[in-house]
């Protein structure tokens, strides 16, 4: 309260307070073990605030193109939509548990500026949406190189982190990973956070923070300009940030009661992510990836060919076909793999792993008994 002395109904500085950037600090710096200095850090209405600025920077025309990962969350579709380049696609594969292979980055690359593009940026998502997978440290590191060897700047949507379940996988972020590699000042890293996520899911307060690495002073510059157009991002999210970002510490009273709800969220995820992937794996022409992290799953749908003419007759994708089958009929929402990108001749469907935890039995049986109907409909 003293150090933002206007209250949350006043403007902070176009950055963010900084007081609360300087508690964002503090949790790269613990997280990472690498220095963040606050300047580096400009705090946002959520996420997605922060990639509209950095596309608005790198974009010039259709030429400048980003690669961005099929499938992929499509804020990265629009912004290069919006700001007039070209969505460059690398396909994950779903073979290896949607994994990344660099060398097919490097290829993209490669054909792109053969082609006369500008390859201006490389967006990644780990924990990925809508996959749900998890980089292994190994891909990180030859991302790290190939970004500092081709000059790409490194959009690091990081928004999933604390969002990873499968055994033997952590979080590592992009930073450290540079860090350890002696590359932290060699590649231009835009880093995103936010606090929609987590196992907090403070989506309606609108929070969030990028974060600068390698970047000269002179662009940062013109960022600050982009963010000064909205004056700031609101007061209430930016405090909400930075209490998620420092939360109880051990020693405070608060710490046990603080550790025991995060721990029983996360946990109680991991047991909803099994569950759902169990059901879809268990269903006739469905194949799903186990959930290594985020929310998400991202089943294959194999159809039958009467269901795609259907689909067809009616002028849309036979997976949005589906989909709105199962919507009319039993009231659960998912969302279509061809809103997400997906390699031709495939169809999939994105759902979550959100729904209280005493009704994903009742949620599967749900999508078990439509599933059955729906195929011997159309078999």
């Amino acid at each position: 309260m003293q150090r933002i002395p206007g209250g949350t109904g006043a403007y902070s500085e176009s950055k963010g307070a900084l007081v609360c950037r300087e508690a964002v600090a503090r949790f790269i710096a613990r997280r990472d073990g690498v220095p963040c200095d606050v300047e580096d850090l400009f705090l946002t209405d959520g996420a997605s605030p922060g990639v509209h600025y950095i596309m608005k920077a790198l974009l010039r025309d259709k030429r400048d193109c980003v690669l961005t990962p099929i499938p992929q969350y499509p804020l990265y579709s629009a912004t290069i939509t919006l700001y007039g380049g070209t969505l460059l696609p690398y396909y994950l594969d779903e073979a290896s548990g949607w994994g990344l292979d660099c060398e097919a980055l490097r290829c993209c690359v490669e054909d792109a500026r053969a082609r006369g593009q500008r390859v201006r940026a490389l967006c990644v998502i780990n924990p990925g949406n809508p996959t749900g997978q998890c980089l292994s440290q190994g891909n990180q590191e030859e991302v790290v190189r190939l970004c500092a060897r081709e000059g790409i700047v490194l959009l690091a949507d990081e928004v999933y982190q604390d969002n990873v379940y499968a055994e033997g996988k952590r979080f590592t972020s992009f930073k450290s990973v540079a860090s350890e590699l002696g590359l932290l000042d060699q590649v231009p890293l835009v880093s995103f956070n936010s606090i929609s996520k987590g196992a907090v899911g403070e989506c309606g307060r609108r929070g969030g923070y990028f974060e600068m690495t390698g970047v000269d002073a002179a662009v940062k510059d013109q960022i600050l300009k982009l963010a000064s157009i909205n004056l700031c991002p609101n007061v209430s999210g930016q405090i909400c940030t930075a209490l998620v970002c420092d939360p109880p510490q051990e020693g405070s009273p608060s710490h046990a009661r603080y550790s025991a709800e995060r721990k029983e969220i996360l946990a109680s995820l991991k047991r909803r992510a099994a569950t759902i992937t169990k059901a879809l794996n268990a269903l006739e022409g469905v194949s799903c990836n186990a959930a290594e992290g985020a929310m998400y799953v991202f089943p294959q749908l194999t159809l039958p060919p009467a269901a795609v003419a259907a689909a067809t007759q009616i002028g849309k994708p036979a997976d949005f076909f589906y989909c709105w089958r199962l919507l009319e009929a039993t009231g659960i929402t998912v969302v279509p793999g061809s809103g997400f990108g997906q390699r031709d001749g495939t169809w999939h469907f994105r759902t979550t792993f959100l729904p209280p935890e005493s009704e994903m039995e009742s949620v599967c049986q749900l999508i078990t008994d439509f599933h059955a109907r729906f195929m011997d409909e159309f078999r």
